[in-house]
């Protein structure tokens, strides 16, 4: 069941076999077909994109969602005026997570920062680091301290 490993020269020659495959959905699943990072960066996946992620960040995902909800499909710098003024703990790591997708896609992906908007944003839970807290009569309660993954795409539009 393992995948052949291939070199970049037979990569480029099966270009269009693979990127038909990847765009082709499981029948179960209905997700895209995985590629290695080596053959995304040879075939080009990914390069009309800027991504930013954020791992166990220490907020609450249903949180995030809220603020998440403001800037989706949004222009770049709307979303920066949103996240500017929004009092909400997550709006801060948002903002900063902007920053990051948008230097991304600039600098590393050459695409142009006034046609950038927001395409995609999710928050998924991460682990919960549980805590207690003393209670009355020796007993215990139990702390729940969530975190959360954090994913923001910016893409050119059209």
């Amino acid at each position: 069941m393992e995948k052949k490993v291939m070199s970049k020269d037979e990569l480029l020659k099966s270009k269009d076999e693979i990127l038909e495959q990847y765009k082709k959905e499981h029948r179960k699943s209905k997700k895209m077909a995985l590629l290695t990072k080596k053959e995304k960066k040879v075939l080009g996946i990914g390069r009309d994109e800027g991504r930013a992620v954020l791992r166990y960040a220490r907020i609450s995902s249903r949180k995030v969602r809220i603020v998440i909800n403001l800037i989706k499909n949004k222009g770049i710098d709307e979303a920066y005026a949103i996240l500017k003024n929004t009092p909400k703990a997550a709006s801060g790591i948002l903002l900063k997570l902007l920053k990051s997708a948008e230097a991304n896609a600039t600098n590393n992906n050459g695409l142009n920062r006034d046609t950038l908007y927001v395409a995609e944003v999710y928050a998924d839970q991460g682990p919960t680091l549980t805590r207690i807290m003393p209670r009355a009569r020796g007993q215990a309660y139990r702390i729940r301290k969530r975190t959360s993954h954090i994913t923001l795409v910016l893409k050119e539009k059209e």
